[in-house]
């Protein structure tokens, strides 16, 4: 079968889209370009915000009526919150994504519509399952960076998420297997890995472990001969203790830049949210970071129109992303999500919370430039993602390890997409940066 894969949403569906697409290619199975020249088509949905539901069932419905003859299958988070209701031939839930080539096959075998909606957890209520359904090695398709995923789930039931009941309790994959999959990135020539999960620091918790589980595996991976960058994904602001900070301070790859989600800068708004910290908590651990880690990226997620959310409560937000200088916030305007406590709270309008998240995306992008602009003069690495021809130069696009975009001019030297490159920043535009380059 020729199969066309589609991913809606975090890094987390990426990588178990790419593990699934690994899966049919292991079984004998094509990939396909295009989903008009499909046999299946494959669409890992997403469920985090409204938008991304709607999203979902649009992109289910394009292919079928695209490709009337393919078999369409949904999985993912919206997949498993609304089973009935996903307009596909195949429904697959969050935590047995590892059988979608059993469930394609059997369908194709039968050639009938009884498998159709086979979501294996239909439910209103938390999955008690504690088994991590391990995809084995994935490899990204990316060619220079790649994820590995550590721990699926979450226990902390924000008023307004509604991912702990999309994705069931914290489950942990064994350190072994995280291990083996590094160390396999790593021979086929990745030069960074992105440890990453639904909610990271959690790792081990369902095994009695804390936040030491997390660091304990981070050393690990660090330790894996010709790794070059280790690269963290969102973690919890109570999470970043003086031990843990400590820990990773001794990483000789880890990469200086933190996502720290925050989702306001009111404490009266964290506390109708249900987030565990106040305002005055999430600055010392940013403090505490940049202590160690003067040059970081510190990125966040920010809310704006939550149930109830006044115009000081918003301004509160406002003068605290400024004060923390976040080097880029990830801006949402509410979304009311049926089954979660915010959904029954007093509602702000729509028009509000638009409003509210424009200003508040204007403000990141003052940050970012400022970001960039703090970096000039200093050194550099940049890892190669990307190599052009521009008026007779040859440009390359990369990252820093604190994570800016970085542009850099050829001259009298030549690379290739994944070298590691090192240099002087000389200048930025807008939220980029220049560099004078060095190969290593």
């Amino acid at each position: 079968m020729k199969v066309y894969f589609l991913t809606l949403g975090c890094r987390v569906n990426q990588y178990e889209t790419d593990a699934a697409r690994r899966l049919f290619l292991d079984n004998g199975h094509e990939n396909a370009d295009t989903p008009e020249e499909a046999d299946v088509c494959i669409v890992n949905t997403c469920s985090v915000t409204g938008e991304a539901d709607r999203k979902s069932s649009q992109m289910l419905r394009r292919m079928a009526k695209n490709n009337p003859n393919a078999v369409i299958v949904a999985m993912g988070c919206a997949s498993e919150l609304k089973n009935g209701e996903v307009p596909a031939d195949i429904v697959i839930g969050t935590r047995d994504k590892n059988t979608v080539v059993t469930k394609v096959e059997e369908f194709f075998a039968h050639r009938g519509k009884e498998l159709a909606h086979s979501a294996s957890h239909v439910r209103p209520e938390v999955s008690k399952s504690d088994e991590y359904h391990d995809f084995g090695t994935v490899l990204s398709p990316e060619g220079t960076r790649a994820f590995i995923k550590v721990e699926d789930g979450c226990n902390n039931f924000c008023t307004f998420c509604v991912i702990p009941y999309a994705r069931g309790r914290v489950v942990s994959r064994s350190e072994e297997s995280c291990i083996r999959e590094a160390e396999y990135l790593v021979e086929n020539g990745f030069k960074e890995i992105i440890v990453s999960g639904i909610h990271l620091c959690s790792y081990g918790k369902d095994q009695g472990r804390d936040i030491t589980a997390l660091l304990d595996l981070l050393k690990k991976i660090d330790a894996i001969s010709g790794l070059e960058r280790l690269r963290l994904g969102s973690l919890e602001p109570k999470s970043m203790t003086p031990e843990f900070i400590s820990g990773l301070k001794e990483l000789k790859h880890l990469c200086p830049h933190f996502h720290l989600s925050l989702q306001s800068g009111s404490d009266a708004v964290l506390k109708r949210m249900n987030r565990k910290y106040t305002t005055a908590e999430y600055e010392d651990r940013v403090k505490a970071l940049r202590a160690e880690f003067p040059d970081m990226s510190l990125t966040t997620d920010i809310i704006t129109g939550f149930p109830e959310e006044t115009e000081e409560e918003f301004e509160e937000t406002i003068e605290y992303a400024k004060k923390l200088k976040f080097a880029k916030i990830h801006v949402f305007p509410y979304s009311v999500r049926e089954g979660t406590k915010a959904a029954d709270m007093p509602q702000i309008d729509m028009s509000v919370r638009k409003a509210r998240a424009k200003r508040l995306i204007e403000v990141s992008i003052k940050l970012e430039e400022e970001f960039a602009a703090s970096m000039k003069g200093k050194e550099a690495e940049i890892l190669i993602e990307k190599i052009e021809e521009k008026d007779g130069k040859t440009v390359a696009e990369g990252y820093t390890a604190n994570y800016i975009r970085t542009f850099a001019e050829a001259r009298d030297m030549t690379f290739s997409r994944g070298d590691l490159v090192k240099g002087f920043i000389t200048g930025s535009e807008n939220e980029k940066c220049f560099i004078a380059l060095n190969k290593i």
